[in-house]
C-alpha cells in the first residue's frame, strides 16, 4: 500500500463477519480485512499486528501445506494511514449490517491484511471487462463422528449441521429448516451433491452466496433478510448459463438455468489442480456415510431404496482435502474436553509454559508437524493432551471454512488462458477455486464448544427425535421384543 495514494472512495464496503470487517478495491483485485473489537475492549497496535501476522503463519504454514498452494492466499500484513483508515470506516458505517455494528473497526493500530478479492479469477491484478461469477460455499463438517468417546448415541446417527439446524431455527436465528445436509456434499455422488447444492440455493442461510462483478446478487444475511428468489437468481445467470433449449423466460427457463449451475459447480467441485499434502494425514472415515436426518435418504428410505451411500470424492479435490483436515477431530469434543482441562490444570500451574506450548504461535513447521500424529492412545501427558487440542483447533477452523467459485467465460481466443476449464451448455467457463475463512479457531472456545455441543443434541434428541418415535405405530418401534407365529396352512 502506498501512504500517499490511499483515498478512501477508491474502497467500498464488502462484508463482514463476527471478528473481521473486509473493504474492496473498486478497480484492483485487492481486499483489506481489519479486524474487530467491542467498544470496551482496546488492543495494542502491537497485539494487533502480532495476531494478523499469526493469520498469514497459520495459512501459509499450516492450511496450505494441507490444502495445496493453489487453493490458499495467505496475503499479508499491511500498516495504513490513520486518517485514511477513520474516514474509510465513516463512509461504510451505513452499509453494515445492524446486527453486526455491536463491535468496531479497529481505527487506532493502522494495521490491517492485504488479501486477493476471491470473488474475481485469481491470476489478473486489475478487474476484467468480462463478467465474472462468484460462488461461495460454506459446507460445514462433511463427517458423523466415530469417536468411541461420543456419550450421545444420536451423534452416531444423525450429522451436527442437521442437528443443529432444529436448534436455530427454535431460537429465531433462521426461519425454516434447510434440507442441506453436508455428507451429501461431502459424498462425491453426483445425484447426492446436486440435491445439497439444490438445497443450499433454496435456503442459503449463511452457507451460500452468490456475487456477480465482485458485488453481492444472492444470498440472505440473517432470518429477518428477504426470502431468496431463484427468478432474479436465473436473470442474473443467464449470461453464464443461457439455457439450451432456448427459452428466454417462465420457469422452464429458470429451472433450466439453475440446473446448468448446480451441474458446473460440481464439476468444479469434484476437479483436482495439484497434490497437497493433505494425503500424508489419511484418517480413516469409519463412522456412516449417510446422515439419517438427510431429506434425501428420508425420501429413499420412503421409496423402499437403498441410499446411494458412496461414490467416493477424488483424492485430488478441494472437498476432499478439507474433509481429511476435518478428521483430525479424532475424539469428537466429548473426548477431547478433558484433554483440554488437563492442558489447563498444567498452565494453571506452570502459566509461563504458554508460549512453549505454541498455543498463541507461533504457527510454524514445528507446529504442524505436530498436527500429523494422529495416534489415539493416551499416555496420560501434557504432549498428548496438546497435540489432541491443536488438531481440534485446526479441524474445527476446516469445518468453517468457505470455497470460493470464481466463474468467467473463456474469450474467443482462450490459448493464452491458462486457468482450467469447465464447459457448459453455452460457453466454456474458466474458472478458480480458494478457500476463504481459515483463521484458527481459538483455545478459549473450547468450553463454549463443548456446552454447545450438549446443547445441540439435547434439544434434537427431545423434541425432533421423540417426535419421530412417538409418529412410529407402538406395535412396530425398534427394537420392541415380538414374537412371530407361523400358521400350518
Amino acid at each position: 500500500m502506498e501512504e500517499g495514494k490511499m483515498d478512501e472512495n477508491e474502497w467500498g464496503y464488502h462484508g463482514e463477519g463476527n471478528k473481521s470487517l473486509v473493504v474492496a478495491h473498486a478497480q484492483r483485485c485487492v481486499v483489506l480485512r481489519f479486524l474487530k473489537f467491542p467498544p470496551n475492549r482496546k488492543k495494542t497496535s502491537e497485539e494487533i499486528f502480532e495476531h494478523l501476522q499469526n493469520i498469514v503463519d497459520f495459512g501459509k504454514n499450516v492450511m496450505k501445506e494441507f490444502l495445496g498452494e493453489n487453493y490458499v492466499h495467505c496475503g499479508e500484513v499491511v500498516q495504513l494511514p490513520l486518517e485514511f483508515v477513520k474516514q474509510l470506516c465513516l463512509k461504510i458505517q451505513s452499509e453494515r449490517p445492524e446486527s453486526r455494528c455491536d463491535k468496531d473497526l479497529d481505527t487506532l493500530s493502522g494495521y490491517a491484511m492485504c488479501l486477493p478479492n476471491l470473488t474475481r479469477l485469481q491470476t489478473y491484478h486489475f478487474a476484467e471487462h468480462r463478467p465474472i461469477l462468484c460462488v461461495e460455499i460454506k459446507p460445514k463438517c462433511g463427517f458423523i463422528p466415530f469417536s468411541s468417546d461420543v456419550t450421545h448415541e444420536m451423534k452416531h446417527r444423525v450429522c451436527r449441521y442437521c442437528m443443529h439446524q432444529h436448534l436455530k431455527v427454535a431460537s429465531g436465528k433462521w426461519k425454516k429448516i434447510s434440507k442441506y445436509c453436508p455428507l451429501d456434499l461431502y459424498s462425491g455422488n453426483k445425484q447426492r451433491m446436486h440435491f445439497a447444492l439444490k438445497s443450499l440455493l433454496q435456503e442459503t442461510q449463511n452457507n451460500l452466496r452468490i456475487f456477480k462483478n465482485g458485488e453481492l446478487i444472492y444470498g440472505c444475511g440473517d432470518a429477518r433478510s428477504p426470502a431468496a428468489d431463484l427468478k432474479d437468481l436465473a436473470h442474473h445467470l443467464k449470461p453464464f448459463f443461457f439455457p439450451s433449449n432456448g427459452l428466454a423466460s417462465g420457469p422452464q427457463c429458470t429451472r433450466a438455468v439453475i440446473r446448468e449451475l448446480v451441474h458446473v459447480i460440481t464439476w468444479v467441485l469434484l476437479s483436482s489442480s495439484e497434490k497437497g499434502r493433505a494425503g500424508t494425514l489419511r484418517p480413516r472415515l469409519r463412522g456412516p456415510r449417510v446422515c439419517e436426518a438427510s431429506p434425501f435418504s428420508r425420501s429413499l428410505n420412503r421409496q423402499g431404496k437403498n441410499t446411494s451411500e458412496h461414490s467416493g470424492l477424488p483424492k485430488g479435490c478441494l472437498l476432499y482435502k478439507t474433509l481429511q483436515v476435518q478428521m483430525l477431530d479424532l475424539l469428537d469434543i466429548e473426548g477431547l474436553y478433558p484433554l483440554y482441562n488437563r492442558v489447563e490444570r498444567y498452565l494453571e500451574e506452570f502459566p509461563e509454559e504458554r508460549k512453549t506450548l505454541q498455543i498463541d504461535g507461533p504457527y510454524d513447521e514445528v507446529f504442524y508437524q505436530k498436527l500429523l500424529d494422529l495416534s489415539t492412545e493416551d499416555d496420560g501427558t501434557v504432549a498428548f493432551a496438546l497435540t489432541k487440542v491443536q488438531q481440534y483447533r485446526v479441524a474445527m477452523t476446516a469445518k468453517d471454512c468457505s470455497i470460493m467459485i470464481a466463474l468467467s467465460p473463456c474469450l474467443q481466443d482462450a490459448s493464452s488462458d491458462q486457468r482450467p476449464v469447465v464447459p457448459s451448455s453455452r460457453s466454456r467457463l474458466a474458472f478458480s477455486v480458494s478457500v476463504l475463512d481459515l483463521d484458527l479457531k481459538p483455545y478459549e472456545s473450547i468450553p463454549h464448544q463443548h456446552k454447545l455441543d450438549s446443547k445441540i443434541v439435547n434439544y434434537y434428541s427431545k423434541t425432533v427425535h421423540a417426535k419421530d418415535d412417538a409418529v412410529r405405530p407402538a406395535r412396530f418401534k425398534e427394537r420392541d421384543d415380538c414374537t412371530l407365529v407361523l400358521h400350518k396352512v
